[in-house]
C-alpha cells in the first residue's frame, strides 16, 4: 500500500520542487519590479506636488483677475 502512495505523490512532489526553483528564479525580477514601482511612486508624488502648485497659483491669478477694476460680471 505504501508503495502506491509513493507512486502517486512522486508527481505532486516534481511539481511542488519545479514550482519552489520557479519561484527562487524569479526573485530577482520581483525586486526589479518593486525598485521600479517604488520609483514611480516617488516620480508620481512629486508630480501631484507640483501639479498642485501651479494650479494654486493659476487660481491666484484668476481671483485677481476676478477682483480687478473693470471686471464684466
Amino acid at each position: 500500500m505504501e508503495g502506491t502512495t509513493e507512486k502517486d505523490c512522486s508527481p505532486l512532489w516534481s511539481l511542488y520542487q519545479q514550482i519552489i526553483a520557479d519561484m527562487k528564479n524569479c526573485a530577482p525580477m520581483w525586486e526589479e519590479f518593486i525598485s521600479k514601482a517604488t520609483k514611480l511612486h516617488s516620480a508620481l508624488k512629486s508630480a501631484l506636488v507640483a501639479v498642485a502648485a501651479f494650479l494654486d497659483a493659476f487660481q491666484k491669478i484668476a481671483d485677481a483677475a476676478t477682483n480687478a477694476r473693470g471686471v464684466l460680471k
